[in-house]
């Protein structure tokens, strides 16, 4: 018994014991659900205080931005245009005044429909939906900037505020004020009305500020009658003026109205694709080759953050580069030079300063509007080799180097072709300095061949060419060629096409001593008010080649130009080329470019289509006669009464040291 009462003690103890144990961990169970609790409850609160927060400040934000919509101003009419004044770079002496100097308005009832949907599908889906602002729009574009990419954030409204009320100039205030203007012009005027003033008040290029100009300047067309495929051209030019002008780029203007069209009927108010329209030329807004420039004026603008539009409506006042001796005895010379010559024969100039890489005279068409030959890659043929001349030097065959310059010559490069010197000159044991002087081919080839064709054309981009021309990259082969997409050794023949405004550039760097200066048209920018929107500082060049290769280069071109007879009376270097036509043996192109301390030339002679070059005597035209000729007596008129300065590596006499 006793011990069975022993036991029964021992289990009540353990009862006990277990009772307590479970109302412990009843307990533990019941703090953790408490804690729980009270953490959700901590993320609730912080929750609750966190919306409280933000709703305070968005309603803050909300009476920030309606006491600033308030406080700016919305005139009753928009802003007359203004004429705007190019100086040159004297910035007193004009050069030419630009603007909009008579615009009729077109009521919206005609503008056919088609044409205002399309320019709606293009510019603003949603401008019947929205309050006059895009904050959609405002995210995609900060996301494409995050991304490297541009794009627009502005409805119609915005648009049209900017236009009519407030300068092209890129500030967060200025921002700011467009953004309260459209919404006080959705409060004020209905959407009709505003699309009417947009539509009368938009830069399309051309000159045209309006649709009713710009229908004018496209298809010589009254408003009324414009189709919806026109309307889709004019619509195209209203993000790039220039860049979308068919006369300008055809291939990018077709690609952009290709993409409005697009828009117009995904958005489903195009129900078929209409043909792409016949366009006028442009007409000629300045009458005179000065003209030309302002295509690149405002090409520079646009692409420092100053719109075109601003060009012509905004009263700006621009310093160009352009120096107010030599722009005239370019145009002067090459009048003079191409008077009684026959009709198809075209001309390019284009000089810049080796020191800041300011364009101080510019030549590439007749009018403005016209084609810019100044622009248009060209086989530079013979004028190419100082940039194979210059590499040999950094890899140790100076001018001085000896290769055979015999012809014809059989290269791996040329698969199979031969290659030919000029005229069939025979050089057996030949100096590159002999070799630049006669124009020879087949030393200059070796050279490259033996060097690396990638290593002249990688140098050539250093020295001014740009990369690419176009969508297609500068210095290859393209499709159709024995090697696309690569550099054979043909580039120490100028095979490969440089336009005569990038071919400044290089010869601007070896004038420089090989410092590289970016090449610009523009010196400074001010608004009606005075206000400066731009200015170039001073410009810092880009040492691209070491100084004594560039020595060197300016020796063998000063002895070259001196040997062939076209000093323009002080120190100078330059080189001539040609391009042969087909098999014959004449030329299509016919090169002079050269340069002193102050002035770095580059003329181009040829066709307003290819074939071979011929003057009013039926004399085949080579570089050494017309493009010399103009070179030379360019230079000396540019640079008549300017102090005499020497090229790095000549003597003091001004000859090669």
């Amino acid at each position: 018994m006793d011990d069975q009462r022993c036991d029964d003690k021992d289990i009540g103890r353990w009862a006990s014991q277990t009772g307590r144990h479970r109302r412990t961990a009843r307990y533990r169970a019941t703090d953790r659900k408490l804690a729980l609790l009270w953490r959700r409850n901590r993320w609730w609160r912080v929750l609750c205080r966190t919306t409280g927060v933000l709703v305070t400040g968005a309603i803050a934000a909300g009476i920030a931005v309606a006491v600033y919509v308030h406080s700016v101003d919305l005139p009753a009419d928009p802003v007359e245009p203004q004429a705007s004044t190019l100086y040159y770079s004297d910035g007193q002496t004009v050069l030419a005044r630009i603007g909009v100097t008579s615009r009729t308005d077109a009521p919206l009832d005609e503008v056919p429909e088609p044409v205002r949907r399309i320019v709606l599908a293009a510019e603003d889906r949603a401008f019947y939906t929205h309050s006059g602002v895009s904050i959609r729009g405002v995210l995609r574009a900060l996301v494409a900037n995050v991304e490297g990419r541009r794009e627009g954030a502005s409805t119609i409204t915005q648009q049209y505020a900017r236009n009519a009320f407030l300068t092209q100039d890129v500030s967060l205030d200025r921002k700011a004020r467009e953004f309260a203007m459209a919404i006080k012009l959705e409060r004020r005027h209905s959407k009709d009305e505003i699309l009417e003033r947009y539509l009368n008040t938009i830069y399309f290029g051309r000159g045209a500020y309006g649709i009713t100009a710009a229908a004018h300047a496209y298809f010589r067309v009254p408003t009324r009658e414009l189709t919806a495929a026109q309307g889709a051209v004019l619509a195209a030019v209203i993000k790039d003026p220039y860049g979308f002008d068919p006369a300008n780029d055809a291939e990018a203007a077709r690609d952009r109205w290709d993409w409005v069209i697009g828009a117009a009927r995904d958005a489903g108010w195009l129900a078929d694709t209409p043909e792409y329209p016949p366009v006028q030329p442009p007409s000629m807004l300045h009458i005179g080759p000065n003209g030309i420039v302002l295509d690149q004026v405002e090409q520079e603008l646009s692409r420092r953050g100053v719109a075109a539009t601003s060009l012509y409506t905004a009263g700006l006042s621009v310093v160009t580069t352009l120096d107010a001796a030599a722009q005239p005895a370019a145009l002067a010379q090459i009048e003079a030079h191409l008077d009684g010559q026959p009709e198809n024969l075209r001309a390019a100039l284009v000089a810049v300063d080796p020191g800041s890489g300011a364009v101080r005279a510019y030549y590439g068409s007749q009018e403005q509007g016209q084609y810019d030959f100044a622009v248009a890659p060209r086989p530079p043929a013979a004028t190419f080799a100082p940039v194979v001349l210059a590499l040999a030097t950094l890899h140790g065959f100076g001018p001085n180097s000896r290769w055979d310059g015999t012809s014809p010559q059989n290269f791996p490069g040329r698969l199979g072709v031969p290659l030919y010197n000029r005229d069939d000159i025979q050089c057996p044991d030949c100096t590159l300095e002999q070799a630049m002087m006669e124009s020879l081919s087949t030393p200059f080839y070796a050279v490259t061949e033996k060097i690396g064709a990638e290593q002249v054309r990688e140098l050539a981009y250093q020295l001014g060419v740009p990369q690419r021309y176009g969508d297609h990259r500068a210095l290859v082969d393209v499709e159709g060629e024995p090697l696309p997409g690569e550099t054979r050794s043909d580039i120490s023949i100028g095979r490969y096409p440089v336009a005569p405004v990038d071919l400044a550039t290089v010869y601007g760097t070896f004038a420089s001593g090989g410092v590289r200066y970016e090449r610009h048209f523009i010196e400074s920018v001010a608004a009606a008010t005075g206000a400066s929107l731009l200015t170039n500082s001073a410009r810092e060049g880009r040492p691209v080649l070491p100084p004594l290769p560039a020595r060197m280069v300016n020796r063998t071109l000063a002895v070259t130009l001196l040997r062939n007879g076209h000093s323009p009376g002080r120190p100078a270097a330059g080189k001539t080329g040609n391009q042969l036509w087909a098999d014959t043996s004449d030329y299509q192109d016919a090169w002079m470019a050269g340069y002193t301390a102050e002035l770095a030339t580059v003329v181009w002679i040829g066709g307003a289509e290819p074939g071979p070059l011929r003057d009013r005597d039926d004399n085949r035209i080579e570089g050494s006669s017309m493009p010399a000729a103009i070179w030379r007596d360019f230079t000396r008129d540019a640079l008549a009464g300017h102090p005499v300065q020497q090229l790095p590596g000549m003597g003091a006499a001004g000859r090669p040291e």
